[in-house]
């Protein structure tokens, strides 16, 4: 199967940091910014590293910006930019646009332009270290939606030596337990007799009420 490709604009510390880690996955990915020393910055680190401006459409398709099969904007401070650039892009045509928005009226209006996806590296970052200075029982956080989310946690020492029907967590608080890591095995469809041990992490999904009342119930 063809890897996807990759197109990341804007070399601030979120671009950079994306670009990096889909290079280190070994994905193609042509980086893109306006400053040539950000991109002098980065060439060492993707595939390919390119001074351009992102809302001159025809430099964009001189790039071939539009056979790549993602493109994530991400501009910084410059919301004018990062609206324009977006808009070039869905002139051009490219398969799957992602966005990072500074504001929920920036989101609004990649909304509308047609950006398959907005997202708001800021404000979810600050909701992960939130979530993990309130419950440090909580490794991981991703917020799927609005309304859902995933947690990978601790096993609460309330929890071990009981299997996952004793726990009840479906009934008790309507989320689901879709995973348990035992040190590196990782079960991925776990039994409602599945005994939870000492150290276990466990990935849970469920509305973010539900989740918090299943973190607080931890807790006590």
């Amino acid at each position: 199967m063809k890897k996807k490709t990759f197109v990341v604009i804007g070399m601030g510390r979120f671009g950079s940091s994306v670009a990096y880690s889909l290079c280190n996955q070994g994905y193609e990915v042509l980086a893109i910014d306006s400053s040539e020393q950000r991109v002098q910055e980065v060439a060492h680190t993707v595939t390919h590293a390119v001074q351009a401006d992102s809302t001159d459409e025809e430099a964009l398709r001189a790039l071939g910006v539009r056979n790549f099969d993602v493109v994530v904007v991400a501009i910084g401070e410059d919301i004018q930019a990062s609206i324009l650039t977006s808009i070039v892009l869905k002139e051009i045509g490219v398969p799957f646009l992602v966005v990072k928005a500074q504001t929920d009226l920036h989101g609004k209006v990649l909304a509308k332009i047609g950006v398959n996806k907005v997202v708001f590296p800021e404000r979810d970052m600050g909701n992960r270290v939130a979530t993990h200075l309130v419950s440090p029982n909580i490794l991981d956080y991703i917020e799927l939606s609005d309304d859902y989310s995933i947690v990978e946690m601790l096993a609460a020492p309330s929890m071990v030596g009981k299997n996952l029907r004793q726990l009840d967590v479906r009934a008790k608080f309507g989320c689901n337990v879709m995973a348990i890591k035992t040190g590196s095995r990782m079960n991925i469809a776990p039994q409602a007799t599945d005994l939870i041990q000492e150290g276990d992490m466990l990935v849970v999904v469920g509305k973010k009420n539900q989740l918090q009342q299943l973190q607080r119930a931890l807790g006590e």
